[in-house]
C-alpha cells in the first residue's frame, strides 16, 4: 500500500492515556476529528497538548487507549500512514543556507512527489513568497519562515495536519496571512489540529475547541461569548 492509495476522513481518539514514569501527560482523552474541520487545543503549558499531537502523529505511542485513522489502527496501516500526515512544530525544519525554492524542492523529493518544481512554486505562491523564491531562508523574517514551513508541512497534501503553536512570534499581518492559509487547508478537506495560546488568531479559524488540563480533555462550549471567554469559563468550572 502507498500513501496515494490510503486515505481517511476521520481520526478517532478513544480513551487515550500517556504516562512518562509516574507523570501523567494524557488521561483518558476521547475525541473525534473530521475532514474539513480545524480543531483547536487550548490549555496551560504542560496540559498535554503537545503530547496529544505527538500521539496523533504516531511519533509517540499511547500508554493506554487507541487512535484510529479511518477506523484502522496506525500500527496496522504501517509507515504509509505517515505519508498522509503533515506536522509543523517548534522546529520549522528549514535550511537557512538554501533558498525558499530549494527548501521546498528538497522536501518534495524526500516525499517522492511528482512535478516537484511545479509543486514548490505553487506552494510559494500560496504562501505569498513567490517573489522571494531565490532568496536564502536565513534572511527571512519569522513570519516568512513560518509561512514557508507550513507549505513544507503540507507540500505532499496530507490528510491530517498537526500544528503546535503556529502563531508564536508572528506580528498581526503574518498571523492574518497564516490564518487565511489554514482556512484554505481546512476547506480543501484536511483534518487540522492546532495547539495554540493565540485566541484572537484562532477565533475565526477553528471549527471546534477543546480545553486540556492535567492531561484531561473537555470540549469547549460553542456558545457563551468569544473563544477567550469560553476558555476562561472552562477554567473557572475546572477550579470550582
Amino acid at each position: 500500500m502507498s500513501s496515494a492509495t490510503f486515505d481517511f476522513d476521520r481520526v478517532e481518539v478513544r480513551d487515550v492515556s500517556r504516562h512518562f514514569g509516574r507523570r501523567r501527560a494524557l488521561a483518558h482523552v476521547t475525541m473525534d476529528l473530521r475532514a474539513g474541520e480545524l480543531t483547536g487545543l487550548f490549555g496551560p503549558n504542560g496540559a498535554g497538548k503537545s503530547t496529544l499531537l505527538s500521539v496523533l502523529s504516531t511519533l509517540m505511542m499511547p500508554t493506554g487507549g487507541a487512535v484510529t485513522y479511518g477506523g484502522r489502527l496506525g500500527r496496522d496501516v504501517g509507515d504509509v500512514l505517515r505519508g498522509r500526515i503533515g506536522m509543523l512544530g517548534h522546529d520549522l525544519f528549514l535550511y537557512g543556507d538554501l533558498t525558499a525554492l530549494e527548501n521546498l524542492e528538497f522536501f518534495g523529493r524526500l516525499y517522492g512527489l511528482d512535478d516537484v518544481p511545479g509543486r514548490a512554486r505553487a506552494a510559494l505562491a500560496a504562501a505569498r513568497l513567490d517573489d522571494r523564491a531565490h532568496d536564502r531562508v536565513s534572511g527571512f523574517s519569522r513570519g516568512m519562515r513560518q509561512r514557508l514551513a507550513l507549505e513544507r508541512a503540507i507540500l505532499h497534501r496530507p490528510r491530517l495536519v498537526l500544528l503546535d503553536e503556529p502563531f508564536t512570534g508572528l506580528d498581526d499581518a503574518s498571523s492574518v496571512a497564516l490564518a487565511a492559509r489554514l482556512s484554505a487547508v481546512r476547506a480543501a478537506g484536511a483534518i487540522v489540529v492546532m495547539a495554540t495560546h493565540d485566541f484572537d488568531s484562532a477565533e475565526g479559524v477553528i471549527s471546534r475547541a477543546w480545553y486540556l488540563r492535567d492531561g484531561r480533555a473537555s470540549a469547549l462550549s460553542e456558545t457563551g461569548g468569544t473563544l477567550r471567554e469560553r476558555y476562561r469559563a472552562a477554567i473557572r468550572q475546572a477550579k470550582a
